[in-house]
């Protein structure tokens, strides 16, 4: 029992760290859609966000074993997350190459702030919770009760890793949209995070059992996993550095 319980606590570690990382992108992604209103509203539309993201998650988990069998569900949070990067990104080089006395573009409201950033979680939700859910179905079953169709001691530890992703997204978020503001260009940075991680959704849709148009082992691989983060990490680093670069030109 106690090998058990050990093997329960080291993946709940994995799944923390895993959610933090994952979160990471995303708090970019939801810094970057509420950096446009004013700081007390900031808050928040992160906060609602995040609440309407809580209540997704909690009720996923227990269709997880429903969701995955639908690679359209997948299909379609890879659709809108290469939407609105290649969307915004369109729209950052319209607005750099517009004339200076151009009539600038409306932002979004508080309330479609808050549904874009429920709707960007809701895609991104999808790519951990199906990382969540192949880590802990390897473990042993710990009782004998089953939620949403898997083990009652598996689901507890999906649930626990999910809310503290969540909570180190809340704290995540609000840093970086002070890093954006201290470092515009970050921003372009951000919607091709946003790109690179539908990519990686397109490429667990295509490996799907019922559609299997790619080896569906390949998603899972340590050679796709390693050029997933190498390229993540890269854009990352790479708009960092952008935005250092034209600060010091700037001062």
């Amino acid at each position: 029992m106690e090998a058990i319980l050990l093997e329960y606590a080291w993946v709940l570690i994995v799944l923390v760290v895993l959610e933090g990382l994952l979160a990471a992108d995303n708090a970019v992604v939801m810094a970057v859609m509420v950096k446009h209103l004013p700081k007390p509203q900031q808050k928040k539309a992160l906060f609602y966000g995040l609440f309407g993201a809580f209540v997704f998650r909690f009720i996923a988990l227990f269709m997880i074993t429903v969701l995955v069998n639908y690679w359209q569900i997948q299909a379609l949070g890879a659709i809108y997350l290469l939407f609105i990067s290649i969307k915004n990104i369109i729209d950052q080089r319209k607005k750099a190459n517009a004339h200076i006395d151009a009539k600038p573009r409306k932002q979004s409201g508080f309330w479609m702030t808050v549904l874009k950033v429920e709707l960007a979680d809701i895609a991104f939700a999808l790519d951990s919770m199906l990382a969540a859910v192949a880590l802990a179905v390897t473990l042993p079953e710990l009782g004998n009760f089953h939620i949403g169709g898997i083990n009652g001691g598996q689901f507890i530890v999906m649930l626990l890793g999910g809310l503290i992703g969540l909570v180190i997204m809340r704290f995540a978020a609000r840093q970086f949209v002070v890093l954006l503001e201290k470092f515009p260009s970050l921003e372009t940075a951000a919607f091709l995070i946003v790109g690179w991680v539908g990519v990686k959704l397109v490429v667990l849709t295509l490996a799907h059992p019922k559609l299997q148009i790619i080896n569906e082992s390949f998603p899972h691989s340590v050679g796709w996993k390693m050029t997933f983060w190498i390229v993540l990490v890269g854009i990352a680093l790479i708009g960092y550095l952008t935005g250092v670069r034209k600060n010091h030109k700037k001062a």
